[in-house]
This record gives C-alpha cells, structure tokens and sequence, in this order.
C-alpha cells in the first residue's frame, strides 16, 4: 500500500517564483543548482543553501527547456527547435543541432544527457488538445539527430537508473510513465513496458529522476505530489509538497540527498492554499540518495 507522507522541514530554495520552472540539474563539480523558466526564457544558477542566485537569458526569440552537462562543464540546452551548448563561465552559445519538431506549434520539451552520453530531448505540441504528433530523439556529441520514438502527446519524465540499462519516460498527457532496458553503449531501446497509468488525483507525470536504489520518482504536476515508484510499477509513496503544481524533481546538495523540486505558476479555483509561492523552487532531505548527472563528451575535454 502506498503512503502519503508530509515532506519534512520544505525549504523555498530563493525568493524567486518562475512562470514555468522545470529541467533542476545539480552540477556535482560546481555544488551548484541549474533550472529553467522556460515561459521567462531564462536559465537560472542556484547554490544549495540558495544564498548565490544568477539569471542568463535564452538567445531572443528562443526559449530554454531542458538541461544537461559536458564533461568541460558547458550546459547541453535544449532551446524551442534546435539543442545548443552554453558555456556559464565564458556566457558563449554553440549549436550542436537543429531538430525538426514538426509545426510551428511544436517546441522541445524535456530532455536530458543518458548514459551513453547523448542528449535526448522529447517535444511537445503546445495547443491545448496536444495531439499525439510529439516525437523523443537522442543527439550525440558530434551533432547527430536520431527519432527514437514518436506518437507521443507531451514527452517528459526522462530518468536512468544507477546502472544506466533502465530508462524511464512519461508523457504528461497520455497519461502514463513507461520503462525501458537500455543499452548505454549504443542508446538502443528495447523491451518497453507501462510502469504506470495515472490520473489528475495521484499526479499526472511531469519530470522525473531516479534514486540510488532504482526507484523512479514522478512530478505528480496535477496533484501537488511527488510519486515515488518501485522498478516493477508499485506506486510506494506519494509526497506531499508545499506546491500545487510541481514539474521535476532533481537529487543533488551534500551526499546527493536533497530533492529540488521545481514547479509552475498557475492559479485554478478550488484549490488548497499553499504554503510557498506558486512557481518555486523547493527542497528538502528526500532520505535517500540521488545520482549525479550522466555528461556528453565534450570536445573541449
């Protein structure tokens, strides 16, 4: 039976409330915290304790929707059609590759660096019936562009395991979080299974990640829940956060145990007060360890 616990002793990382959080990226080499406002076209730079806070905007008109990290340190962005390494230090943009989503309702959406060191990225159509005409490709370091999968209506959700052989990936709208055997040598997908069917009540899925153990947790963005699940599809706990509309979790601080979790500013009637600012950034000691980031080679070293 699973459980719905309280998140101890939540924290609002900043006094800052995005328009659309998502994409929270720990940099286990700069102790940092990277996430995007995709509505505001901003990628953000928060230390742990939330005391340092730096803001880059995306190059006008795109807009940022996902991260990953180079082996040099350079961030892997996911911009609206097209993915791009940024250098934080040097503030230096380079195109790796440009994708072809489709209609110009189409923009990238989650994405993340595997372990076989590519940068997959999935779409999304962004008129309200998000028809099922989005897609999930894997970029490589030199710039290649492969569709992995299409049919899909909002991908997200994206996650490795520790042994980086089982990936995860939800689509927000369908609504369910599938899982997959990986081949970290090749990016090969194989053996796709339903974890899971949700529903508006236990969370619709929106990011994820997973914990050392290999348990996959879920935004639940319409339920104010992160969901922790087992590999075999049980739903173990349901977490009750400080925010209505959470968008992705991401393990990183000290030991890699605090989850930031990330989240959108919405107001809908009916629904609970909540305790932080719609948009914010939370954390708290999730109480078990996360894993640090898969990198794509970087040809700077």
């Amino acid at each position: 039976m699973n459980v719905i616990r309280i998140v101890p002793d939540p924290r609002r990382l900043i006094d800052h409330a995005c328009r659309l959080g998502e994409s929270p990226l720990w940099d286990d080499r700069r102790d940092r915290l990277f996430f995007v406002d995709i509505a505001a076209g901003e990628i953000h730079h928060v230390s742990a304790e939330g005391s340092s806070h730096r803001v880059w905007p995306a190059p006008i008109p795109e807009r940022a929707t996902a991260l990953g990290l180079t082996t040099a340190g350079r961030l892997v962005v996911a911009l609206t059609r097209s993915v791009v390494l940024f250098d934080p230090d040097a503030g230096t943009w380079e195109t790796l590759a440009e994708i072809d989503v489709g209609p110009s309702t189409m923009r990238l959406n989650d994405g993340k660096v595997g372990p076989d060191g590519a940068f997959w990225v999935g779409s999304m159509d962004e008129t309200p019936e998000r028809p099922p005409i989005a897609a999930l490709w894997r970029v490589s370091a030199d710039g290649a562009v492969e569709k992995k999968l299409d049919g899909l209506r909002v991908a997200n959700g994206l996650a490795w395991d520790a042994a980086g052989t089982t990936m995860y990936l939800a689509d927000s709208r369908g609504p369910w979080i599938d899982r997959f055997t990986f081949d970290p040598a090749t990016g090969t997908l194989s053996d796709r299974a339903r974890l899971a069917t949700l529903d508006d009540a236990t969370g619709r899925p929106d990011g994820g990640c997973c914990d050392v153990i290999g348990h996959y947790w879920s935004a639940g963005v319409s339920s104010g829940h992160i969901n922790r699940f087992a590999p075999d599809g049980r739903l173990l706990e349901h977490w009750d956060l400080p925010v209505d509309f959470p968008t992705m979790p991401c393990f990183g601080g000290e030991g890699m145990r605090t989850l930031f979790v990330t989240s959108l500013d919405r107001v809908e009637e009916g629904r609970r007060p909540s305790l932080a600012p719609a948009g914010s950034v939370i954390a708290f000691d999730a109480q078990i360890a996360g894993l640090p980031p898969f990198r794509m080679p970087d040809p700077r070293g």
